[in-house]
């Protein structure tokens, strides 16, 4: 069971923000020391890319563990209270972030997901491995 009030966690829950969370500015701020100009949200695109970087038709998802459900990740924990519910709701999300992928190949695009865990490790050893792994999706010798 939940270790605090019902309101407690649905007032924490509401706080956590979509958009502009501290791994995406970490990304941005990587692709920016990289020289990469980028748009934020295309709202055209599917799957709303957090980082879309037209000149070489690459979108990044910057995704939290636990929301995505990052498989064998200790931040992906499963809520302990209101089970079915966010069982289905993180199933619902897993199925939608596939969907939004194939069909960002599908337009020819290159898509790449950055987890909320690359980002946490590397604040300890550096973001070398982040931006590594940037310039991999982003060389323009690189296909899908």
């Amino acid at each position: 069971m939940d270790t605090i009030s019902k309101k407690a966690r649905s007032m924490n829950m509401a706080a956590i923000k979509s958009c502009n969370t501290t791994p995406e500015a970490i990304v941005k701020c990587l692709l920016r020391s990289m020289r990469y100009k980028y748009a934020v949200n295309v709202k055209h695109l599917p799957g709303r890319p957090d980082i879309c970087i037209k000149s070489r038709n690459t979108v990044i998802f910057v995704h939290g563990c636990f929301w995505h459900q990052h498989n064998n990740c200790r931040y992906a924990a499963k809520p302990k209270s209101n089970i079915k519910f966010w069982r289905l709701k993180l199933a619902a999300n897993k199925a939608r972030d596939k969907q939004n992928i194939k069909n960002l190949k599908k337009m020819g695009y290159r898509t790449c997901v950055v987890w909320e865990c690359d980002i946490k490790n590397a604040r300890k050893k550096g973001f070398e491995k982040v931006k590594a792994k940037l310039k991999k999706i982003l060389s323009r010798n690189e296909k899908n």
